[in-house]
């Protein structure tokens, strides 16, 4: 996979992730108020960048390789809800990640030898 490909992939996922961030940050707000609508609103418009973003890189590359990369928004969340909510990091979240990632290297290698 080029590293192009690779990079569009990491920020397609991570702006998944910072949708997530952003309704957490609008559930601190009261319903309704100002604070819980804008940050609702900048979701939004987050969300329909990564939709349109996500229809472009599957429209590139195989399906296959683009969801096999879905995994990393989860370590996404992990790390910016440790940055921005100060939730801490436990062993059982670190042994994930790294089964993600490995999962994700794994299923690359795979598909890598399978095309060669």
């Amino acid at each position: 996979m080029k590293i192009g490909k690779l990079i569009s992939l990491i920020i397609v996922n991570l702006l998944y992730a910072i949708v997530l961030i952003l309704n957490r940050f609008a559930s601190i707000y009261a319903p309704l108020s100002l604070g819980y609508i804008l940050l609702l609103g900048v979701s939004v418009i987050v969300l329909a960048i990564y939709a349109i973003s996500w229809q472009q890189i599957i429209k590139r590359m195989p399906i296959s390789d683009a969801y096999m990369f879905k995994g990393t928004s989860i370590v996404f969340v992990l790390l910016l809800t440790a940055c921005f909510f100060e939730e801490i990091i436990t062993w059982q979240n670190i042994v994930g990640s790294i089964l993600i990632i490995l999962g994700i290297a794994l299923f690359a290698k795979v598909d890598k030898e399978v095309e060669a």
